[in-house]
């Protein structure tokens, strides 16, 4: 994993990481995560709590991990059922 210069910004990476798991086990989708740390890394950065290399890598970080499945354990612990998808 990326290093970070401060070491609030790796506890913000957890509670993102964390709060990301807690709705996969609620169902929620990949559209509705990314929002979530959207509005979380959006925040850190009008507050300027982290420091500008910090908040960038950050952004990256989430990024990358959210589309990337293997992040996540699925509500029933398999991968294959880890965002509900419409079928039409």
């Amino acid at each position: 994993m990326t290093s970070f210069e401060a070491p609030e910004t790796t506890r913000h990476f957890q509670a993102i990481c964390d709060a990301c798991q807690e709705l996969i086990n609620k169902f929620h989708t990949q559209a509705e995560l990314r929002l979530y740390a959207d509005g979380y890394l959006h925040a850190l950065r009008k507050t300027a709590l982290l420091p500008p290399r910090d908040q960038e890598k950050l952004e990256k970080l989430i990024d990358r991990w959210i589309l990337d499945p293997s992040s996540f354990i699925g509500p029933d612990g398999d991968l294959t059922s880890l965002f509900h998808q419409k079928n039409n």
